[in-house]
């Protein structure tokens, strides 16, 4: 059977690699292959690297939730340059569709204290298309939940400002593993905490949870 590569956009965090090596090997186990992680960048080993040495085909994962620029353009750059090395499958990404809602979804009852306004925390985009999914997303979490879901941007948004408005925040991140945008949102926390009165708590990033959404991802390019 194919190998799974999961494909991610890379981080300079040094926890970030660890994270998705472990969301790899969990959804490999869950199909029984053998599974190894690539990078788009800032993280080795790149696709190209994970193509040369594998013995035989794989299917790549993209563990990306926008189909944005990376999805886009970096992607399928990178896959061209590693199709010259193996047999590649490329399937879906993990989005932003039922399945991610519904992990969300659970994680926010199971994390949020019970007054905290609930706040979908991805890394954000400049594509309005990608940046509306966000809101749809927020939207079909918070009627899973029965909870409000508002969407704070790492790259775009203001977390002090929400804290004002709404008092306790609880973050979702939309993120697979460790990154530093992340910390940079926990750090935030006990200064927004000082101006505002307002406690700002925030769940893990969803790494190995993704397991059985990758491993989905992994059976439809099979048969795609």
């Amino acid at each position: 059977m194919a190998a799974l590569i999961t494909l991610s956009h890379g981080s300079r965090h040094p926890a970030a690699r660890a994270g998705i090596q472990a969301l790899t090997a969990a959804a490999a186990t869950r199909l029984g292959v053998a599974g190894v992680d690539a990078h788009l960048e800032f993280t080795r080993p790149t696709l190209e690297t994970a193509a040369r040495a594998l013995d035989g085909p794989a299917v790549v994962v993209p563990l990306l939730f926008t189909e944005a620029f990376h999805a886009t353009h970096d992607v399928p750059a990178h896959l061209a340059a590693a199709s010259a090395h193996a047999q590649l499958t490329l399937a879906r990404g993990l989005g932003m569709g039922e399945d991610i809602a519904a992990l969300l979804a659970e994680r926010l009852l199971h994390d949020a204290p019970p007054n905290a306004h609930a706040v979908l925390y991805p890394v954000g985009t400049s594509d309005r298309a990608q940046a509306e999914g966000y809101e749809a997303l927020a939207a079909n979490v918070g009627k899973r939940s029965a909870r409000e879901v508002s969407v704070v941007s790492a790259t775009r948004g203001d977390l002090a400002e929400l804290a004002r408005l709404r008092g306790d925040l609880h973050l979702l991140p939309l993120f697979v593993a460790e990154g530093l945008l992340l910390d940079k949102a926990r750090e935030a926390a006990p200064r927004i905490a000082a101006a505002t009165g307002a406690r700002v708590t925030c769940s893990a990033p969803l790494a190995t949870d993704l397991a059985a959404i990758v491993a989905d991802r992994f059976l439809e390019g099979c048969h795609a």
